[in-house]
């Protein structure tokens, strides 16, 4: 077929039998039937024979260009629209077919500029204001999309599509807001459109707004109740939301709906693992790793599972292999480094450690320094390094201890710390500044998170810096004013801490509750509560028990937690920054574990190398604080009965 743009001629006759008149309009209708019918070579003989009676035929000009668009001979379309163009300029379609054929030579600035015309001609055109964003879209002009879509809309609000599109480029761009909006007016104009509601409740999950989230995916699920996604988006919804059970029962759900799905069927096991039942959750991971091979973050989480059942050379098998598929991932590596510093492999464990600052399972503060990070391997004497906490509270005061280690290698030491510490760590030996998080900095030379010390320092089991106490002197006005308080010293005193952070991934495993704690208070000791923020539940029993003192409200700060500590005999905790306050002031500390504990309490060992003064408390097998307890308040009636022999011996 030629579609060549030429003059016709007398020499060049075309017959057709398409219309009855012999008008060039009559053979452009006729051609664009024929067009529209898909007969081609015909519809070209009525664009020619209406140009050969009328050369500036500019109708039958775009007939011919679209002919060439459907040739996909991109290059003369546009030479027959320019040609009509030239002929009319007034008409939109001109300019919208143009602005196509432009589109398809990636001729992208001067497609936009032809659908600008056709715009203005016709502003009511609303498949042009669509085909405008899309190409804005892949140009990065975003704004200019959006307003795009925006017009859209306006002509027709009753395209659920084109709202839903709409809130797919509001969420790239982060308007997270305005992409809810988009998707939820979606979900009104259709609303059996379960895939609007699934895009707004993950964008209420990357807000943490889960009760939202959790409207959003309910509703999915009621709309199409044999979609698996719903209901693993429901299940991945609860379980920040510390809603376990119910995460669980949709997993399984998502699972009956879809059990080829790798993903969903680790779910499953990953909720299990949560729950701490291990042994159903081992042929989860199992199925997952059946399903596909290559799936590193299964085998992550199976290590992780493994461990729990301490077959640890197959836990480590699968990190390994998990980071064979998978080398760049730092997730895999920052697990395994936790497991290789819980067995005691200090030399892998701290170095790999490391990837966790760039692990998206862990909150370590990235502060971007543009000074170098000190690894210890660079002579500092007669510089400032800057030390700085990028992790918990406890974490911090524990690798405070460092803090002298490095004044000693001949640096001045700054050192930067949560609020809530600065208090207590101005004053520590080797610190010649202590800052506030957010305070103006001086000028420094080098920096090091204070976690990275133990890898600067090499250390080793055998080298841990364990100072019996090593936390500044405390003012001695704060002292008296808690020995006042308390009085005669004529009980052996005891602080409780039953429960860490409710936000802590292992929460559910490291803390328990007063009413659980209460069975070590049958003995003829004095208990303080050093709790803070209790949650609602113990509330109610401490307001309900007259054998648990309560002083929180003059625990207004660090500080005074560790004046009140002072006076206690023995600090009884779960897992939390109390524990590393007391420890690090030398007072006797019990601290409650999980069957699985953070990797600095390492395992089979009633002692810390950390801390002198510690004693560990551990779950058995049966992962429950019961008889955790019941060892406590035996070893405590031992304690309180040596107390009482000595008071009464001295009386």
């Amino acid at each position: 077929m030629d579609h060549q743009p030429r003059k016709t001629s007398a020499e060049q006759p075309v017959t057709s039998s398409a219309t009855d008149r012999d008008t060039p309009e009559a053979y452009f209708e006729a051609g664009l039937r024929l067009l529209q019918a898909g007969q081609l070579a015909q519809a070209e003989q009525c664009g020619r024979q209406a140009l050969t009676l009328d050369e500036c035929h500019s109708d039958s000009m775009h007939l011919m260009g679209m002919l060439c668009i459907a040739a996909q001979r991109y290059e003369l379309a546009i030479e027959w629209f320019a040609m009509a163009i030239r002929q009319n300029p007034g008409v939109a379609d001109y300019f919208v077919n143009l602005g196509m054929a432009l589109q398809r030579k990636e001729r992208f600035d001067e497609a936009i500029r032809s659908y600008d015309r056709a715009l203005l001609l016709n502003p009511d055109q609303l498949g042009v204001w669509l085909r405008m964003a899309e190409l804005l879209l892949q140009q990065e002009r975003f704004d200019e999309a959006i307003k795009c879509f925006d017009r859209a809309v306006t002509l027709d609000g009753e395209r659920a599509d084109i709202w839903y599109r709409m809130g797919e480029i509001l969420k790239q761009q982060k308007r997270t807001d305005e992409a809810i909006l988009s998707f939820d007016q979606a979900l009104k104009v259709k609303p059996d459109y379960w895939e609007a509601a699934n895009a707004s409740g993950l964008l209420y999950v990357e807000m943490k707004r889960y009760e939202e989230a959790l409207a959003r995916f309910s509703k999915s699920a009621e709309i199409d109740p044999t979609q698996a996604g719903a209901f693993n988006y429901l299940s991945c919804c609860q379980w920040p939301m510390r809603r376990f059970e119910d995460a669980l029962a949709n997993a399984r759900k998502a699972y009956d709906l879809a059990p080829d799905n790798p993903e969903i069927t680790k779910n499953v096991g990953l909720l299990l693992q949560r729950l701490d039942r291990q042994e159903e959750a081992l042929p989860w991971f199992d199925k997952a790793l059946a399903l596909r091979a290559d799936f590193p973050s299964a085998l992550n989480d199976r290590a992780t599972t493994l461990f729990a059942l301490r077959r640890i050379e197959e836990a480590f098998a699968d990190l390994d292999r998990a980071v064979a598929f998978d080398p760049a991932c730092p997730d895999h590596r920052w697990n395994r480094s936790l497991f290789q510093l819980l067995v005691g492999n200090f030399a892998e464990g701290w170095q790999g450690r490391e990837w966790g600052r760039k692990s998206t399972l862990v909150s370590f503060t990235d502060r971007k320094f543009t000074q170098p990070h000190w690894f210890g391997d660079e002579p500092i004497a007669g510089k400032t390094i800057l030390l700085h906490s990028d992790e918990g509270l406890g974490d911090s005061i524990q690798y405070s201890r460092y803090a002298a280690m490095v004044a000693k290698l001949g640096a001045r030491v700054i050192l930067e710390v949560d609020s809530p510490l600065q208090p207590l760590l101005q004053g520590l030996e080797g610190v010649s500044l202590c800052l506030r998080k957010n305070e103006a900095l001086p000028e420094f030379d080098l920096h090091c998170p204070l976690g990275g010390l133990p890898l600067a320092f090499k250390t080793r089991l055998e080298t841990i810096p364990a100072a019996p106490s090593y936390l500044p002197p405390l003012p001695e006005a704060r002292l008296c004013a808690w020995q006042d308080r308390l009085g005669a010293h004529d009980r052996l005193r005891v602080g409780l801490v039953w429960s860490g952070n409710p936000a802590h991934f292992n929460d559910r495993n490291r803390s328990t509750t007063l009413e659980k704690m209460s069975a070590i208070f049958d003995c003829r000791a004095s208990f303080y509560s050093l709790q803070k923020d209790p949650r609602a539940e113990d509330r109610v029993t401490l307001s309900e028990r007259s054998d648990v003192i309560d002083l929180t409200e003059h625990l207004t700060d660090f500080v005074e937690t560790a004046a009140l500590i002072c006076h206690l005999d023995l600090v009884v905790t779960v897992d939390t920054s109390v524990a590393h306050l007391a420890a690090a002031q030398g007072c006797p500390t019990w601290i409650l574990l999980p069957q699985t504990p953070d990797y600095r309490w390492l395992l089979g060992r009633d002692d810390s190398p950390w801390y002198p003064s510690v004693r560990l408390f551990r779950q058995g097998e049966d992962r429950d604080y019961e008889s955790v307890l019941a060892r406590v308040r035996e070893e405590l009636g031992t304690l309180v009965a040596a107390f009482r022999a000595e008071r009464d011996g001295i009386d």
